[in-house]
């Protein structure tokens, strides 16, 4: 059995004239990152590797996450190929997992996320939004011959709001 949990990075901020991957997160991101990881910290595997995109936007979501997971800073594991908005690259990448990894934990981009639960989970999602989790459980110990998985859980900021 593998576990996949993708979390697009939080809302980030348009006021700074930055290039695309140098933008920030905006204080909404920054709030919602900080509601949903509450939320998940709960249901965490007991292990997983953890992979972020190089973008700022990702690289802050992932650190608000594993601060309030209580995991070290150093276990992230940054990757340039995660800044990649294909949902072909984003599913070669995960591909790539070493099989000893029985749970990933993901954060990157859109449209990559969408298309990819899209195609491998089990219901369809019109958008996965900015500080959105999706959990798929693959029935497979290949990361390789991932197919079709079950969508467990899916947080989404906007279904948080009181």
């Amino acid at each position: 059995m593998k576990k996949l949990i993708l979390i697009r990075h939080a809302k980030s901020s348009w006021n700074t004239p930055v290039q695309d991957h140098d933008r920030p997160l905006s204080k909404k991101g920054i709030n919602d990152a900080h509601k949903v990881s509450d939320v998940l910290v709960s249901q965490l595997p007991k292990t997983a590797i953890i992979w972020t995109s190089t973008a700022k936007r990702a690289r802050e979501t992932a650190v608000i996450f594993a601060q309030n997971f209580l995991i070290p800073l150093e276990s992230l594991i940054q990757m340039p190929d995660l800044y990649t908005f294909e949902s072909s690259e984003l599913e070669k990448i995960i591909k790539s997992c070493e099989n000893r990894h029985a749970n990933l934990i993901l954060f990157g981009h859109n449209d990559a996320i969408t298309k990819f639960v899209n195609k491998f989970g089990d219901l369809s999602i019109e958008n996965v939004p900015t500080t959105g989790v999706v959990e798929i459980d693959f029935d497979t110990d290949d990361w390789n011959q991932i197919s079709k998985g079950k969508i467990v859980q899916t947080i989404f900021p906007r279904d948080l709001q009181i």
